[in-house]
């Protein structure tokens, strides 16, 4: 699991539930109100406290856990829990004592977020009661506390000393925790598990990482203006067609989510997100909505659902989900590492970031696989050029290792030598697949900038056992997402972006992106074809830029995806229904697959039906499909707009407001997933950025 580095940890806060340990049974007295302080070490590591309010109001002393320092290395998305404060509560006699400890989660990015749990009357700990205002601030200055937002909570009162056995057992289970710090604070749980697989996605991060200023934990404020030079390419939105003049859907199928990943980072850094960066299939395909597997090996598992529309009843909102199988599959990897060592990387950590990349891909790599590296910067860096070798060779970690920002951008340089190694590798081992990975903010200034010219020298023209170009995105102002997105998804591979070096060593771990290096189909496109009796109008949701003929489907082409195997992607339609399409349980349509086996280039196809089901879903599978029907329909809505200041921003907001209280509704169903808090806290964020309705009072001046 990945582990925050020095700085990049950030405060956490947590708010307490008060437990009175004792004798015999236990009574209420009261409510207790608590709050968590916080500050950071000039080291890097984390200090909490717990205050209690007092009788008259005031806030007691700062009480200090013995076990109280969360380090600097603590894993991220896993709670660490202090050691126990004995407190009083302000209702209590003076002999009454409760104990409560301090829970954090140190998140991407290096936020940090807070809780407290109070010693029930049975000696164990209680539920995590999350504050408010829990969030601790990544630029809070060192050496200063900070408090969180208070919390209520019940006071079991005891008169008597807790039972000495039941503390040493408790001691006991807390050092057999897979990390215990001395006085560092001990792990509590992994939460890693409710991510990916759980409705949740890897290399998540938690909640808003709170304001700055005033010792305080904040909410979320006004977002600061985009960052500066950076490069989007605005993809008209798809208008509701009708069935009559139009009844097909042609498209690639899209695997990426960077375009989420991107704007919940933005949002972290307090950046408006700009409309044009809004790729709506990439938010959507970013969740994880728990698809059955399909039986067996060969094909997908297709599922289509059918739900009412939240903004108008004459609608319908139609998903289709396309799970891969994951079969076993051991064949090797050829894998070229081409490192952007330009001047501008020098920027926010950006060498930092692809360094901890790069050195994750070789170290998931096994003797049966083979690497290369490139640098390139205003030509390549000959001196740190690796030819293919075994990943063990110290070539190739001391090439990462002296990865370091120079001058110019010559992307086209890089790819050129890196397909050439890569090409090299693949004659001499035809049985493995291969990878070009390409690490880079994307701003080319020498040779080649456009992404068809450069791929027009650095292209693969091979059809069979194709070269796949993984293109990783660093920085946020002077950053160039249609250079690397494009490369991308014409290169036959996919994109990711990296915020931190904990986030990519996540990324890139054996777990994740071995698995993502397994591709299941080639060359995958879907055509989905809309019956006008029982729908009189349609629109798909996102995949502007992956539309395409539907002559085009009968042919293989390279800038049709790839799926890796176990991968699901998703489609959202909104579409309006003929009389006939709103009775019982009708075909609306169907959907149709096509794509190429990754080794033995065979063609293969798959129908199914899209059907209206009467029967409603399971509890969990029905909130799922209400969050991702938020995720898409907020994603279209703001990418839609020009600019966050345009004429129809304020109808986007009351939109966008809307959606937030469906959101809302979800919290018992799916609040305990960090994708969950993400998802809400950045769609806080992009209504906070968006101008408020003007209101008239209807009276004269």
């Amino acid at each position: 699991m990945s582990k925050l580095k020095l700085g990049a940890i950030l405060l956490l806060v947590v708010l307490a539930t008060i437990g009175m340990v004792g004798g015999a049974a236990a009574t209420t007295h009261g409510e207790g109100n608590l709050h968590v302080a916080v500050q950071r070490l000039d080291d890097g590591r984390i200090e909490v406290a717990v205050q209690v309010r007092q009788t008259d109001g005031s806030w007691g002393e700062r009480q200090l856990p013995e076990r109280r320092f969360v380090p600097v290395d603590a894993p991220v998305g896993r709670w660490l829990t202090s050691s126990a404060v004995q407190t009083a509560g302000p209702n209590c006699g003076s002999s009454t004592r409760g104990e409560v400890r301090i829970a954090v989660r140190p998140l991407n990015g290096g936020r940090v977020e807070i809780a407290v749990q109070a010693r029930q009357s049975d000696g164990s700990w209680g539920e995590r009661r999350l504050p408010q205002r829990r969030f601790a601030p990544a630029d809070a200055s060192a050496n200063q506390w900070l408090t969180s937002s208070a919390v209520q909570v019940p006071i079991a009162a005891r008169e008597t000393e807790p039972d000495e056995q039941l503390e040493q057992e408790q001691e006991v289970a807390d050092q057999q925790d897979d990390y215990d710090y001395d006085d560092a604070m001990a792990a509590d749980e992994i939460v890693g598990d409710a991510m990916m697989g759980n409705g949740g996605y890897p290399q998540s991060g938690g909640g808003p990482p709170g304001g700055g200023g005033g010792g305080r934990f904040v909410g979320p404020t006004a977002p600061r203006p985009a960052p500066r030079d950076t490069t989007f390419r605005d993809y008209a939105r798809s208008e509701l067609v009708r069935t009559a003049e139009d009844d097909t859907a042609t498209f690639a199928l899209d695997v990426d989510r960077t375009s989420y990943r991107l704007a919940l980072n933005w949002a972290r850094e307090r950046f408006t997100v700009e409309p044009d960066s809004v790729r709506a299939e990439e938010w959507v395909n970013a969740f994880d909505y728990r698809y059955e597997p399909p039986s067996g090996d060969r094909f997908f598992a297709i599922a289509t659902d059918v739900a009412p529309h939240p903004f108008n009843d004459d609608c319908r909102i139609v998903r289709v989900g396309i799970q891969a199988p994951e079969p076993p599959d051991n064949t090797p990897l050829n894998v070229t590492l081409v490192l952007d060592a330009s001047g501008s990387m020098a920027e926010s950590g950006r060498v930092a970031i692809a360094r901890a990349a790069a050195e994750s891909i070789r170290s998931s790599l096994t003797a049966s696989d083979r690497i290369a590296v490139v640098q390139f910067t205003t030509e390549v860096v000959d001196e740190l050029t690796v030819e293919p070798t075994q990943p063990g060779d110290s070539n190739v970690a001391r090439s990462i290792e002296q990865l370091q920002p120079r001058e110019a951008t010559n992307v086209q340089a890089g790819l050129n030598l890196g397909v050439q190694l890569a090409d090299q590798m693949r004659r001499a081992r035809p049985e493995a697949y291969n990878y070009v990975i390409l690490m880079s903010d994307g701003v080319a200034n020498v040779d080649a900038t456009d992404p068809f010219a450069i791929l027009e020298q650095a292209g693969d023209r091979q059809d069979g056992n194709p070269l796949r170009l993984l293109a990783v995105g660093v920085g946020i102002a002077n950053y160039n997402d249609y250079l690397l997105e494009q490369l991308a998804q014409h290169g036959n591979g996919w994109y990711r972006y990296l915020s931190t070096p904990a986030e990519a060593r996540e990324v890139f771990s054996p777990e994740n992106w071995l698995a993502l290096a397994r591709p299941f189909a080639d060359q995958t496109r879907a055509q989905v074809v809309w019956d006008s009796d029982a729908v009189s109008a349609w629109r798909m949701i996102g995949y502007e830029n992956r539309v395409t003929s539907d002559e085009s489907f009968d042919e293989d082409r390279q800038e049709f995806a790839e799926i890796p195997a176990g991968i699901a992607t998703t489609v959202f339609f909104e579409l309006k229904p003929t009389a006939t399409g709103r009775g019982g349980a009708i075909e609306l349509g169907s959907v149709e697959l096509r794509w190429l086996t990754p080794s033995e280039r065979e063609p293969r196809s798959q129908l199914a039906g899209i059907v209206v089901d009467d029967r409603p879903p399971p509890a969990e599978a029905a909130a799922l499909l209400d969050f991702g029907m938020v995720v898409a329909l907020a994603a279209d809505r703001y990418g839609a707009l020009t600019s966050v200041d345009d004429a129809g921003a304020a109808d986007t907001r009351g939109e966008l407001e809307r959606l937030s209280a469906r959101l809302g509704s979800l919290q018992s169903s799916l609040g305990e997933l960090d994708s969950y808090s993400d998802f809400r806290f950045l769609l806080e964020r992009l209504i906070a950025g968006l101008p408020e309705p003007v209101t008239r009072s209807g009276y004269s001046r």
